[in-house]
Order: C-alpha cells, then sequence, then structure tokens
C-alpha cells in the first residue's frame, strides 16, 4: 500500500485550509500558491472533497472554500479513503467482502487482516486538530 501524490496533498490541502480558517471561503489560488500544486489538479481533489461534504465550496466573486466542521473532526483516514479509496494492505481486502477464491484456506489472510485494521484505526485515531499542533504520534 502507497499513499498517492492525490491523498497527500488532499491532507495538505486540508490542513492548509485550517491554517488558514476565518471563517470566510478560501480561494483556490491561494491554496495552490501556498501548497505550489496546480490548480487544475487541485480542483480534482476539492472536488471530492466538497461533494463529500468534507468542504463546502461557493462559486464566483468571494467564493472558494472552507471547512465544514472543526479541525478535530476530521481524521486522516477518512480524508486519505475519499480521495484514494480503500486504504487496505492487500487487494483482498479493498472491498468490505472478500471475493478471493483462497480465502477459506489462506494462511496468511488472518495477518492481513489484523495488518488493515492496524492501519485503519491508526489513520482513524488522528485528527486534522492534531496534525496541525503536532500531537498526532
Amino acid at each position: 500500500m502507497m499513499i498517492s501524490t492525490k491523498g497527500r496533498y488532499a491532507l495538505r490541502v486540508m490542513i492548509d485550509i485550517c491554517e488558514h480558517d476565518n471563517g470566510e471561503y478560501i480561494t483556490l489560488k491561494d491554496i495552490a500558491s501556498r501548497q505550489e500544486i496546480s490548480e487544475k489538479y487541485l480542483e480534482s481533489i476539492i472536488s471530492v472533497l466538497s461533494k463529500a461534504g468534507i468542504l463546502d465550496g461557493l462559486r464566483g466573486k468571494g467564493g472558494g472554500y472552507r471547512l465544514t466542521r472543526k479541525p478535530e473532526e476530521y481524521s486522516v483516514g477518512e480524508i486519505l479513503r475519499l480521495v484514494e479509496g480503500p486504504i487496505a494492505p492487500v487487494a483482498c481486502l479493498e472491498s468490505e467482502s472478500n471475493k478471493c477464491t483462497r480465502a477459506g484456506c489462506c494462511n496468511s489472510l488472518p495477518m492481513w487482516e489484523k495488518l488493515n485494521t492496524i492501519i485503519n484505526e491508526y489513520l482513524d485515531g488522528i485528527s486534522l486538530g492534531q496534525l496541525l499542533s503536532g500531537e498526532c504520534i
């Protein structure tokens, strides 16, 4: 499992919005400039976050994006799963039901399931608020 650029950028965007949150909308241009991410690529990431209700978006003059919740109410796992999809160490655990024909006789499956649980619980246990304060470890 490797978190892609899209996942890493999504976290950077959310942290940037948290850091500059004054109740007003923050423009895509400002975020892109501060984070050194192209506006076009950033737009694809923010679109996913906005459609999921993670961000509130407003078009037009005075528009941009802002948080819909407090930083402490966003988990890293939630954000990464939105832009990355399932965060599973092996393909057979990417969906709710394991469709692998060898699942019933796979001796390594319990290990992969435990690793999957550890990864997701760890990421779900870290909030944006903790990342901002540096207390995530």
